[in-house]
């Protein structure tokens, strides 16, 4: 009997650890249809040059211990030109690099900072014609000859008003005052008569939330607003179709395209869109389309 109550309580002890292991908390949710924060293959390719697992890199087999051992000097690689800017850098270097390729046509993507695969493909083929070694990395030759056929970036060239490039404009956004955002580019731009007045990257509904689309105009605003479903602040807030409006979103600022909206139209420059929010009127037309 006493072995029997031993064997019990041993039970019992293990029981209570397995169920306090698995059990947990409330779970911290995203945004329906938003991504996971791991980012996926596809999310790394949402965004030109964000991170160097835009370049598709395989990634590398870690050494066994013998292996490492048995390693000698005489297996390092020989000498090579020394590159001043490589795949996976960044600095405001790069950003100029980047302006300078641009110009020469070599790409069309705004300068990030970041040197990834366009960065990569740019440079090779800036070498390749221009008779330099293409390695894809900028070496002080390459550089001095970008330099060379380029003129110094000015500062909209260094940080364009935005990332993404702004989608022709629909032909709603041609009269009036509106804003015309296009779900194509991933752009809002502020058209008085025709003309662009100032642009901005922005985000919109995953698929179990959409941003709708077509004409509306805006129906009130709020500069300091929490919404009243999901609890989050929405700060310039404009809206243009029953609860949907334009606002600032400090998750899309932090974390880009990897997440979504639960269906209004988020922007991540908090001044420029403080900016726009002083500008536009109730009663603007809103104009969302692809």
């Amino acid at each position: 009997m006493l072995r029997q109550r031993v064997i019990i309580r041993t039970l019992g002890v293990a029981t209570a650890v397995a169920l306090a292991a698995t059990a947990c908390g409330p779970q911290k949710t995203e945004p329906a249809g938003s991504a996971s924060t791991v980012p996926s293959a596809s999310a790394a390719g949402s965004t030109p040059e964000t991170s160097p697992s835009a370049d598709n890199k395989p990634a590398e087999a870690s050494p066994s211990p013998s292996a490492s051992q048995s390693a000698s000097p005489s297996a390092s690689p020989s000498p090579t030109v020394k590159a001043i800017m490589a795949n996976g850098d960044e600095s405001e270097q790069i950003r100029e690099l980047q302006a300078r390729l641009k110009q020469l046509k070599y790409m069309t993507v705004a300068p990030t900072g970041f040197y990834g695969s366009k960065t990569t493909a740019a440079v090779k083929a800036f070498q390749g014609k221009n008779g330099l070694t293409a390695s894809g990395a900028v070496d002080d030759a390459t550089w001095k000859k970008i330099q060379s056929v380029s003129k110094k970036p000015t500062a909209d060239e260094l940080r364009p008003p935005t990332v993404n490039e702004v989608d022709a404009p629909d032909p709603r956004c041609m009269t009036g005052r509106v804003m015309c955002i296009s779900k194509e580019s991933r752009t809002l731009a502020w058209m008085i008569d025709g003309k662009i007045v100032s642009t901005m990257d922005v985000r919109f509904g995953s698929e179990n939330t959409p941003t709708r689309e077509g004409q509306f105009k805006v129906e009130w605003k709020a500069k300091d607003w929490t919404s009243t479903i999901y609890h989050t602040p929405m700060p310039y807030a404009m809206f243009f179709s029953q609860g949907q409006a334009v606002h600032y979103s400090a998750d899309f600022a932090a974390r880009g395209y990897a997440g979504a909206s639960h269906g209004c139209v988020n922007v991540r420059d908090k001044g420029k869109l403080a900016s726009l929010f002083e500008q536009v009127q109730v009663g603007d037309k809103v104009v969302v389309y692809w």
